[in-house]
């Protein structure tokens, strides 16, 4: 079995595949910059902080015909996308309940 550090450079790696995936297509990377609410200058400033990585991912995930062509581009199974989200800060789905 992996470690956790494994893991997460696994996801690290999907993450940053996706983000080149999204910059080279020029349809995708506007609407991506519109729903991020970043520009193309703090792209890389943007990529340091917390939860970046997992939103790339969830770009991709949330529009099946995208991410069916990343995972024939890359050589990405389409379900280690979802995987690689829950590896990352940020990208699971446990939220603190108040009882």
């Amino acid at each position: 079995m992996a470690n956790a550090a494994s893991m997460r450079e696994e996801a690290e790696t999907i993450a940053v595949k996706a983000l080149g995936f999204i910059a080279a297509d020029p349809e995708l990377l506007p609407r991506f910059l519109a729903i991020t609410g970043i520009d193309v200058q703090s792209i890389r400033k943007a990529a340091a902080e917390p939860g970046f990585l997992a939103g790339v991912l969830q770009f991709i995930l949330a529009h099946e015909p995208t991410l069916l062509r990343f995972a024939e581009e890359t050589g990405t199974p389409p379900a280690a996308v979802g995987k690689a989200l829950r590896g990352l800060p940020l990208g699971n789905d446990d939220h603190e309940r108040s009882i």
